[in-house]
């Protein structure tokens, strides 16, 4: 069948600045923090919060260490599972830290973010996590999109062979990190199906925040929806391994529906709403 697309072998490296180079990867990251950040310190933000924006700057300190912490650390051990092969990381312990190199898992970043979340809260007492957490995940679909796109740029994390074939499904570049069956046959460009996904979740939520719910009701509503949309995607994507027919990344993801429900049930049955908290003393 003739496709409409095949890789156009984009370079991961966005600029070079002298020695140093500026890949794509570590910009979707800064621009996802960004748009977080100017999210949460809008006048209204602010208020609901009751934090400066000097104090909101402490807290994506906070949600980036345990980005890095928590992502790294699931994808070695993903890794070492699907490849098992923990020799790469006991002959070379330096592995295990170099994020410099890729590999990143989205869940250990999420749950790295959770632990930070209750960490910062320790800090400034009277701020709950829901009101935190509503405020934080609104413009987080913005990253993650962006994250998945630059999947695609390097030429990363593609999807199961086209069985039937169909015409948006693409060749992947020669370097792709695919398994050798795979190689010269049309895949599903699985990282923008989900990027596609995690971009219509961005008017979702924010059509939910504008209704004025009750605290934590955007919070659960994106874990929800991501439980769902990543559980979609990871139909089409290649598991690196399997249980019972689930994915691995669906055996993440799954739960997330059902936590997530849970959530928002009980955010609604306590119906509160917070619209301003008392300004907190910088700490």
């Amino acid at each position: 069948m003739q496709h409409w697309f095949s890789y156009p072998n984009i370079n991961p490296i966005a600029i070079h600045l002298g020695p140093v180079s500026v890949h794509w990867y570590g910009i979707s990251y800064l621009v996802g923090f960004v748009a977080v950040y100017l999210w949460m310190s809008r006048p209204e933000g602010r208020r609901r919060l009751g934090l400066t924006k000097e104090q909101i700057q402490d807290f994506l300190v906070y949600a980036l260490v345990g980005v890095l912490v928590g992502g790294r650390t699931f994808f070695v051990i993903n890794d070492i599972i699907s490849k098992h092969d923990a020799s790469m990381y006991a002959s070379n312990p330096l592995n295990l830290i170099a994020v410099w190199n890729g590999g990143m898992a989205f869940h250990g970043g999420l749950i790295g973010v959770i632990v930070a979340l209750f960490l910062y809260l320790r800090k400034h007492p009277g701020l709950t996590y829901t009101v935190l957490g509503d405020e934080v995940v609104v413009l987080l679909p913005v990253g993650i999109t962006l994250t998945r796109v630059v999947n695609f740029i390097n030429d990363e994390l593609w999807g199961d062979i086209c069985n039937p074939d169909h015409p948006w499904c693409m060749l992947p570049g020669a370097n792709a990190d695919i398994p050798a069956s795979s190689r010269g046959l049309p895949l599903h460009p699985s990282q923008l199906y989900e990027a596609a996904m995690d971009f219509i979740t961005l008017p979702i939520l924010l059509f939910i925040y504008k209704r004025r719910p009750p605290d934590g009701v955007v919070a659960w509503s994106w874990f929800t929806i991501y439980g769902i949309t990543r559980s979609i995607a990871e139909t089409w994507r290649h598991a690196d391994f399997t249980w019972h027919g689930l994915t691995g990344g669906q055996l993440y993801a799954l739960p997330m529906i059902p936590i997530g429900i849970a959530g928002m049930y009980f955010c609604w049955r306590n119906g509160k709403r917070t619209e301003e908290r008392e300004l907190a003393m910088s700490s």
